[in-house]
């Protein structure tokens, strides 16, 4: 009798790369929240909504009427070419049932080869809930419950990033140990704690908060977005859909690292992992070859490091990028290949879904495949314990 060999297991998607998207996004609404939240909350709930909603109104308002007069005063101009779209650039997939299934996102995931997503909210609670009259502790973990459930059917593949808010530190540092405790792999904080009238991350007051997080092993995740230090510049930009302004959103992260770095907090916080979701990558080795040259050669004090400020960044730091060729294949060294993690974006206009492979083939064309790995995959596994 003939032994019975098996045969090989075809070639396929358990051989292939391991992708890891360190930005995604999931919508949630205020109904969602409000169901996992007591009744008696609500109408404040309501109030503080309305309020954030009219503040954005109004300085929307503000912004569309000074480039009605700017345009009105500038000479006319020809209409403008338009560009063909790049890859990816078409996609705008909000309608798509993966948006706010969870479930229904795995197949997104399957159909464009992405085997975990790090994924936030596109609504940002720490701009609203901090207003309530009662009930913010409370319309957090309401909050945080939604993004629990949206992972739910595999929470190995949808590492939701659960918003932390920073007015009550008390209650902060409970939420992380809560959102440890179940086993959550990723924390998002405001990038400008001063948009929301709280002091720099460099303030004592928020020490407990970096040892409870420290402590927990949790990455902080800061994601670009919606900059109210910007509303002059919006009110000044004359484009139709705020040109001048947007890049600048990613730009202004500069001023986000520079007080977490340069003020000495992860000096004092060595374990601390920081995460810097859509700030573009270019740019940064410029701010990393300055910082160091401002101590190096032109004298310009720190008082509160003992290395240049380069070396924070390195053992620290990290940056999502979605599609940006030169920043990979030129700068990747500069700006460290285990600091870099690629990202889809899914579903906004510039995601690569559902073409990410052709994305990431050109985006990393003659970058060594052991690079290439630790960009797609295993930087993000280190920095999320996944």
């Amino acid at each position: 009798m003939t032994d019975v060999i098996d045969a090989p297991a075809p070639a396929g998607p358990a051989t292939r790369q391991r992708i890891i998207s360190a930005d995604s996004h999931v919508k949630i609404t205020h109904r969602q929240i409000k169901e996992h939240l007591a009744e008696r909350y609500h109408q404040d709930y309501d109030e503080a909504v309305a309020a954030f909603g009219e503040r954005m109104r109004r300085g929307a308002a503000a912004a569309n009427q000074q480039g009605m007069t700017m345009k009105a005063t500038a000479t006319a101009k020809p209409e403008p070419a338009k560009a063909e779209p790049r890859v990816g650039g078409e996609n705008a997939v909000f309608s798509r049932p993966g948006y706010g299934d969870g479930a229904e996102r795995l197949k997104d995931m399957d159909a464009d080869g992405v085997d975990v997503e790090v994924i936030y909210s596109e609504v940002s609670a720490f701009r609203y809930i901090g207003d309530l009259k009662s009930g913010a502790n409370e319309s957090t973990v309401a909050f945080n419950s939604v993004l629990s459930e949206f992972a739910a059917p595999d929470p190995d593949r949808l590492v939701v990033s659960y918003q932390i808010p920073i007015g009550d530190i008390d209650f902060a540092v409970s939420e992380v140990q809560r959102v440890a405790a179940f086993g959550g792999k990723s924390l998002q904080l405001p990038v400008f704690p001063n948009e929301i009238g709280l002091p720099e991350y460099f303030d004592q007051r928020y020490d407990p908060l970096w040892s409870a997080i420290s402590e927990a092993g949790l990455p902080i995740c800061c994601h670009i977005g919606l900059n109210t230090n910007l509303d002059s510049l919006t009110q000044r930009d004359p484009t139709p859909q705020k040109g001048v302004m947007v890049p600048m959103a990613g730009l202004s992260c500069g001023e986000a690292f520079g007080m977490w770095i340069l003020t000495g907090v992860l000096e004092r916080y060595p374990d601390l992992k920081l995460v810097f979701v859509e700030p573009g990558l270019g740019w940064v080795a410029w701010w990393l070859y300055i910082v160091d040259d401002m101590v190096q050669r032109q004298g310009y004090q720190f008082p509160e490091l003992t290395e240049l400020p380069s070396t924070y960044f390195h053992r620290q730091v990290h940056l999502t990028f979605i599609d940006e060729p030169d920043g990979v294949q030129l700068l990747r060294h500069r700006l460290g290949v285990r600091n870099i993690m690629w990202s889809s974006d899914f579903p906004h206009p510039v995601t690569s879904w559902p073409r990410s492979q052709e994305v990431i083939a050109a985006s990393f064309l003659g970058v060594p495949e052991d690079e290439k790995r630790l960009m797609l995959c295993e930087n993000a596994e280190r920095v999320w314990n996944l």
